[in-house]
């Protein structure tokens, strides 16, 4: 346990500099400015100020150099009374306490060690020689070890999200390739019936005529192939019943025990679609349905509609019920768009006409090849 803690790396791609880090400094130097300013106890004011300004724009690379901020901002807090012969700290200084949460949220497992012993050392150099109360000691400590609980909380929080969606996306990325098999299992097949039947005949025409159709099969069954391979490799990104045809759809339509009606359209040249590409829309109104009748609030009807285009399909669902703001993705609204993107479409979702609105625009060809 300790090793792996030692060896925890450090998450990836930390947010740089926001405008809230930007506004929170801008609050921040004002406020100890006029506390260095007003308040009557301070003897080294112009110091206190200088330096409290300083430590506050340590702020700005807490994520990206949690630990170089720490060390800065903890060393001058511990060595400024031994320099000064006084505490020449401001109450704003406790904006500070954003830099231990930063490391462990933020630094690698060395980083947050590291960082703890810098930590302890600049807590006993600030309270020994002044002789602090025990009480303000403890008290101190403890509102480090909080900021310190709260960012492993948050972290942990952070990791155990990024492996739930990493185990959607793979899920997501099962079901289409199992969806690309049946339907390389179908090519394979009509290919040994078309070579069976050939042999049967005897005749030259009927061989050839068998010929030209395997070979036909056969290029559709490597394309398919390479398809599920490059699904499958992707480093990013089930049900069996039913197999996700477009007359699907209209199982989700005579479903009424929600009491949201759904109503499904069929527009445009719907002939010719890939397997993949039905399964897809199947798959995403089904839980764009799902989701309507969960979450919509008033929703008395759902509206399903597809339109076929020359290259691509067009999927969008719509329910009646009361718009809301736009909120976090769930699960479901993930594996989606994993879907979609990994068939080389496209996918959107939010608060739309009436209510909630999902679209997609998928290749009529399946995965882009």
């Amino acid at each position: 346990m300790r090793r792996s803690v030692w060896d925890e790396p450090r998450p990836v791609d930390p947010p740089r500099r926001v405008w809230r880090d930007w506004v929170l400094v801008g609050v921040l130097a004002p406020v100890a400015l006029l506390e260095g300013l007003l308040r009557p106890d301070l003897q080294w004011r112009a110091v206190s100020v200088v330096v409290t300004i300083g430590l506050v724009l340590t702020l700005l690379w807490r994520r990206t150099r949690p630990l170089l901020m720490l060390v800065i901002a903890f060393g001058v807090t511990g060595l400024a009374p031994l320099v000064v012969g006084g505490d020449p700290s401001l109450y704003t200084m406790a904006c500070l306490l954003l830099l231990p949460y930063a490391l462990v949220r933020w630094g690698s497992g060395r980083e947050a060690a590291a960082g703890l012993v810098v930590m302890l050392v600049s807590i006993g150099f600030s309270t020994v020689p002044a002789r602090t109360p025990v009480a303000d000691a403890v008290g101190a400590f403890s509102l480090m070890l909080a900021a310190v609980a709260l960012g492993v909380a948050f972290r942990y929080r952070a990791v155990v999200r990024v492996r739930e969606l990493d185990r959607v996306k793979l899920l997501e990325r099962e079901r289409l390739a199992r969806d690309l098999h049946d339907t390389v299992a179908h090519h394979v097949s009509a290919m040994a019936i078309r070579a069976q039947a050939g042999l049967a005949t005897g005749t030259p025409d009927a061989a050839a005529e068998s010929l030209r159709v395997i070979e036909a099969e056969a290029s559709r069954t490597l394309q398919e192939m390479r398809a599920m391979v490059r699904v499958l490799r992707r480093d990013e990104s089930g049900e069996a019943q039913p197999t996700g045809h477009l007359a699907d759809l209209e199982r989700l339509a005579g479903d009424v025990r929600s009491g949201a009606r759904v109503e499904v359209e069929l527009m445009g040249d719907l002939d010719d679609l890939h397997p993949s590409t039905t399964a897809a829309i199947y798959r995403i109104a089904q839980e764009s349905v799902t989701n309507a009748r969960r979450h919509a609030r008033n929703a008395s009807r759902i509206t399903i509609r597809v339109t076929g285009e020359n290259t691509s399909v067009r999927l969008w669902v719509n329910d009646d019920g009361d718009a809301g703001p736009a909120a976090t993705p769930g699960y479901g609204l993930l594996g989606m768009m994993e879907r979609a993107e990994l068939l080389g479409g496209g996918f959107q979702a939010g608060p739309g006409e009436g209510g909630w609105t999902v679209s997609a625009v998928l290749p009529r060809t399946g995965a882009a090849t």
